[in-house]
């Protein structure tokens, strides 16, 4: 690892962009033409004194996952967080898949601005990647796994607790949605192992997997009306939307309700209590994503 070459690279990047093209305040007295230490700590999920101690060529060798949200935070584009990965002598994983796949800087800067909207970035496989805090507040933050389980849709069959996100009565739906969606991106992605073997072991572990694949309904989720279960504000009644990147292989997800109805109201108010931690375990709010 070139922890001097890693170093100048961060502060490289830090110092080209503005605090406005993430979402921060410019301030009256800063004196960096771009983002501070801390606040590329705070983008990446970091500790300041973390970060810190990479930009002055300490410390230990960043994990893949930390080298993944550093790349985020710092909006680099496929080439640059190849770099980023190769001073750190790291293997660069697949660019559009799991949960450390490198978010697409179109989909990243429209999630930045959507502030006042729960949104994520999600893979093809329903791997949650990204999410802004209204997300976390509305769906939970997904969890810190890997493998299938790091997909919603294979803990959605496999995993009881995955499932009180939404009303129990929409269940159905929501599982043939899924299937369907599965469907479609096992076609388009051809002879790939990585969506043979998740479909391989659902249908060992699901038999209501296995009988809604058997029906070979197909179609892409681009819009969907959804129930959100919230802990704190009941049911939410909004609609999801879905923007998929050039490959098809992420899409941004957004969640919205009509002007003046409850629904509305409800997301209102979920950004005054959103970063609260309304869950007494830690955990549980985790087993929650969309």
């Amino acid at each position: 690892m070139n922890h001097s070459e890693l170093a100048a690279y961060l502060k490289s990047r830090r110092a080209r962009i503005r605090p406005t093209e993430v979402g921060l305040p410019v301030g009256p007295r800063r004196r960096v033409p771009g983002l501070r230490r801390e606040e590329v700590a705070q983008l990446a999920g970091l500790s300041a004194d973390y970060y810190t101690e990479l930009e002055r060529g300490r410390g230990a060798q960043p994990s893949v996952q930390v080298l993944a949200a550093l790349a985020r935070a710092l909006r680099l584009n496929g080439d640059e967080r190849d770099h980023l990965f190769h001073l750190a002598d790291r293997p660069v994983p697949p660019a559009a898949h799991g949960p450390t796949a490198h978010v697409q800087p179109a989909l990243l800067g429209l999630l930045d601005r959507l502030t006042t909207t729960p949104a994520q970035v999600i893979t093809d496989l329903h791997e949650t990647v990204v999410q802004n805090e209204l997300a976390v507040a509305l769906v939970g933050r997904h969890p810190a796994v890997r493998g299938p389980a790091a997909s919603f849709v294979y803990r959605w069959f496999t995993e009881p607790e995955a499932r009180a996100v939404y009303p129990a009565e929409d269940h159905p739906h929501h599982s043939r949605v899924f299937v369907a969606d599965l469907q479609a991106v096992a076609a388009r992605r051809g002879a790939d192992s990585e969506v043979h073997q998740m479909v391989a072991a659902l249908r060992r572990h699901s038999e209501e997997f296995t009988v809604l694949w058997d029906t070979h309904d197909v179609a892409l989720r681009r819009t969907d009306h959804k129930r959100i279960a919230h802990p704190t504000l009941g049911v939410i009644e909004l609609d999801c939307h879905s923007l998929f990147s050039e490959d098809g292989r992420q899409r941004l997800l957004w969640f919205t309700a009509p002007p003046g109805s409850e629904g509305a109201a409800q997301l209102e108010l979920l950004s005054v209590i959103g970063t609260q931690d309304l869950s007494p375990d830690p955990t549980a709010s985790e087993q929650r994503s969309a």
